[in-house]
């Protein structure tokens, strides 16, 4: 770890330095206290109520002119609409966010949902969430000032002892007169956990608590989407913290850099069971009270003047609510159903429609098949006449059921266009049970059309005739196995090539 902070504060591979910073030599009570903190933990849990003035979260995360509302943000961090980018992905950035204003209340709760991303094995520098006395707007902590104090989560991505796999978790105390020892810190902690949080498929989350004096830090390493699902990671007892202070979140990039992005940071008060949570008007002098009244009075007026002219210019639209310009869900349900009613509809049409000419083919048929038994009748006699007769008499009568059969599909789909009809246009309110059995109907109608047409095909094609899958055509060879061979080759050669460039400039980047 250098002065300068070109790489993370504290010792650490990929893995997660949360680093509670704790200045003050206030920080230990006497030993008496610890009795006091233990039947703290047994008492019930505490109130929580949210306090918007402290937390921001997307979407539509920032104002027309760039700015999170009620909080302030530094150096190169870039709010959005659902998230802040505190530093890009580029070398020597630093950014942070901080409340403008300071908490009053003595306990809280933050949970904290942000992602680290990088292309390299290894990050840096990495982030840090903060509560401290006053805002360190800039330094080289992370992107914050190096003294403060208050307390510090660190979360710290570089290799600092050039062990990829080591991890650690600090937690440090000194008073506010010292400096920040840039080092991997393990002379300053007061607690450690290692947990890896880059590159994960979910956001990772943190739940920081400072309840009675104690500070508990737990981790969701972004496995799973479960928002709950959070790890123990350090605990510090018997602190104590200014009552009142500034939340912030910071980030630092050095020679290797990832995208530090924040998508969420909710505060919660807690209060002992038994005592009163400030009164919410309390935290508004009375002169910030005025102040926003008279802007909202003169928004207000500002919108009536906006109406009354929009009404001039569109004197067609008076007195239409406004309501009607947009579609609600159940309208927007009702005319897909009729949309599809309508297709059903028209395709039910066509479908009767090629019945009919089917039907009128038959009929064709029929008559020419009984004009020739009329002719060949008369022209032969004796008992080659009656032979042919008998013939043509079993050619009419399968022409006759053919008929017949299409007919009865024809009856059939005139039945289930009258089901439609009579679900698009209902004379009373059936109600949602007489609409299923319509569409049931409909179902089972064109089942039975199916089945009435593939039996008909079947039955008047000859037995010669029957359709046959095509026989497949012989699969040509593209690829000798020499060919194969080769090519794999020069793809390892070009793979291990590639590796070892890839190590040649990550090496390069972490001497820089």
């Amino acid at each position: 770890m250098a002065v300068s902070m070109q790489r993370g504060c504290l010792a650490g591979g990929n893995g997660l330095w949360a680093a509670l910073l704790c200045l003050g030599c206030r920080l230990l009570l006497p030993a008496g206290a610890s009795s006091l903190g233990a039947a703290g933990e047994a008492a019930a849990q505490p109130h929580r109520r949210f306090e918007y003035k402290y937390s921001f979260k997307g979407p539509h995360l920032v104002q027309g002119d760039g700015s999170v509302p009620f909080w302030v943000h530094t150096g190169n961090a870039i709010p959005s609409a659902d998230q802040i980018r505190i530093t890009p992905s580029l070398k020597s950035q630093r950014g942070s966010v901080w409340t403008k204003t300071k908490s009053i209340f003595v306990y809280w709760e933050v949970e904290v949902t942000f992602r680290v991303t990088g292309r390299g094995r290894i990050g840096a520098d990495g982030l840090a969430i903060w509560f401290t006395e006053g805002q360190g707007l800039e330094g080289p902590v992370f992107g914050a000032a190096d003294t403060w104090n208050g307390v510090g989560i660190f979360f710290d991505s570089f290799d600092n002892d050039g062990k990829v796999s080591s991890k650690q978790t600090l937690i440090i105390k000194f008073c506010k007169q010292i400096l920040f020892f840039h080092s991997d810190g393990s002379t300053q902690a007061l607690a450690s956990c290692q947990r890896d949080f880059r590159n994960k498929p979910y956001p990772v989350r943190a739940k920081i608590t400072y309840y009675q004096k104690t500070l508990t830090v737990m981790i969701n390493n972004g496995f799973t989407p479960d928002k709950e699902d959070y790890e123990f990671c350090a605990k510090v007892e018997n602190m104590i913290l200014p009552s009142q202070g500034y939340f912030g979140i910071s980030a630092a990039t050095g020679g290797l850099a990832d995208d530090h992005d924040v998508l969420s940071f909710l505060t919660f008060q807690l209060t002992e069971p038994g005592k009163e949570a400030p009164i919410p008007e309390a935290e508004i002098p009375e002169k910030d009270k005025e102040k926003y009244q008279e802007e909202f009075e003169h928004f207000q007026q500002e919108l009536d003047k906006k109406k009354e002219e929009f009404q001039k210019d569109h004197p067609d639209m008076h007195g239409q609510p406004a309501d009607d310009f947009y579609e609600t869900v159940s309208d927007r349900e009702l005319r897909q159903i009729f949309e599809g009613q309508n297709r059903i509809h028209l395709e039910i049409k066509q479908l009767n429609r090629q019945l009919d000419m089917i039907l009128d083919e038959q009929r064709r048929y029929v008559s020419a098949v009984t004009d020739e038994i009329t002719k060949r009748g008369a022209g032969i006699p004796g008992q080659q006449g009656q032979i042919s007769q008998q013939e043509l008499d079993a050619i009419v009568k399968t022409q006759e059921e053919v008929l017949r059969q299409v007919n009865e599909m024809k009856n059939s789909m005139g039945d289930t266009l009258r089901l439609v009809s009579g679900v698009q246009h209902p004379g009373s309110a059936g109600g949602l049970y007489e609409t299923t059995q319509h569409f049931n109907d409909i179902k089972e109608h064109l089942h039975i059309v199916k089945r009435d047409i593939e039996h008909l095909v079947q039955r008047n094609m000859p037995s010669n005739e029957k359709p046959k899958c095509p026989e497949l055509p012989p699969f040509p060879s593209c690829l000798s196995t020499t060919h194969f061979f080769i090519f794999v080759a020069v793809q390892t050669v070009l793979f291990i090539g590639y590796i070892m460039y890839r190590s040649q400039q990550e090496a390069a980047a972490k001497n820089l």
